[in-house]
């Protein structure tokens, strides 16, 4: 079950590339919620970076712990986990609301606000790796695949009530991976993909001024509520602030704490939700073309797994959860550049966050239990 000495079987590469994220996003937070930079005192240890420290130390800990713990004990748990993570989800709904949404629990005692909706991605990723392994067998057949379905949809309307559309959305492209990996009927994947690609190409007319936000507003709010299309405004002040704020780095950015917009407080959430904006002004092009590097290290780490998995659930557990590292890293950087609506989706160990942290970490350390019994039969 748990064993030690499977820690001196991991890809090392994956390490470094961790620590540079972290020391990345340590960066960013001291600069975003430090003093003004005109001011003459500041300091780089600041209240939100010694938090994000000690998220990461926990993040630590689960991640060698899952790696060193066979990742096939997980099918025993999973059923478990998922309706664990299904109470957490109800349960928010009859507590009170932290920043006017149903999406955090308050815990004495816990020094973060425990956020189910991140766990519950890595739940899904494990429940339906499980359900399709398990029917591989009768894959063809037309019930598999809606039951399947039913496994994601459950926990994406929950997520989507809170409300919190960028992790519900999140739910969707990790299930098309894992229902084509799976061997879904082709139908049903192509239906699925229209479905997204005409989604995104809606989304992109919209953000792109092709299709007017305002003409579209009596049609779009007979089946959304107003708040949830406002979101597809790309005119919005945090749109234009996370845009203003890329475009200001230009290729070699600002400088550590000398930008003149984010550091100034005019970028909305700049060491949440805009951390990337921040992080573009600050360190330019060149940054940014090393920061993908580094996340590419990690997706590709993810897919060498993928490949090299030795039963199925490994393999489509793996593939769920790089698909869950791509998604989040697409969504985020689409969101700051104006290419998507802002709907709060983190840039993984960068964003600052408890639960985000810790379900990136626990998501790593199974790649990792997954890698070191590649050899195991």
């Amino acid at each position: 079950m748990w064993d030690h000495r499977y820690l001196s079987r991991l890809d090392f590469r994956m390490i470094p590339i961790i620590l540079v994220l972290m020391v990345i996003s340590v960066l960013v937070i001291a600069s975003m919620t430090g003093a003004n930079f005109d001011e003459e005192e500041t300091t780089v240890f600041t209240i939100w970076v010694m938090k994000q420290i000690r998220f990461f130390i926990i993040g630590w800990i689960v991640y060698f712990i899952i790696a060193a713990l066979d990742y096939r004990k997980f099918k025993e748990w999973v059923w478990l986990f998922y309706l664990g993570i299904l109470i957490l989800l109800i349960g928010l709904f009859f507590i009170p609301t932290v920043h006017n949404v149903q999406r955090w629990y308050r815990v004495p005692g816990i020094p973060f606000d425990i956020q189910p909706s991140e766990g519950a991605k890595l739940v899904v990723i494990m429940a339906l790796s499980l359900y399709l392994e398990n029917h591989k067998r009768h894959i063809q057949y037309i019930r598999i695949p809606y039951q399947a379905l039913l496994i994601v949809l459950v926990p994406f309307f929950l997520i989507l009530k809170q409300p919190d559309l960028g992790t519900a959305l999140v739910l969707y492209p990790i299930a098309l991976i894992l229902f084509y990996l799976g061997g879904v009927r082709k139908k049903i994947i192509k239906i699925m993909t229209y479905l997204a690609l005409f989604a995104l190409g809606f989304v992109s007319l919209v953000f792109l001024n092709i299709l007017s936000h305002e003409q579209i507003r009596p049609y779009a709010t007979k089946i959304l509520k107003e708040y949830q299309y406002e979101r597809l405004n790309p005119n919005t002040y945090h749109q234009r602030a996370s845009q203003t704020a890329t475009a200001l780095g230009s290729w070699t950015g600002s400088g550590w704490r000398n930008s003149d917009f984010s550091g100034k407080q005019w970028l909305p959430a700049a060491h949440t939700d805009s951390v990337f904006a921040a992080f573009s002004e600050e360190f330019g092009i060149i940054g940014v073309f090393f920061l993908l590097l580094f996340f590419s290290g990690l997706i590709y780490f993810g897919f060498q797994v993928t490949a090299i998995a030795n039963d199925d659930f490994g393999r489509l557990l793996s593939a769920g959860i790089t698909a869950y590292l791509a998604v989040h890293m697409i969504i985020n950087m689409g969101m700051m550049c104006g290419f998507l609506p802002i709907t709060g989706v983190p840039l993984l160990l960068i964003t600052y966050g408890g639960s985000s942290v810790i379900s990136t970490m626990a998501a790593l350390g199974i790649l990792q239990s997954i890698y070191s019994r590649r050899f195991m039969f």
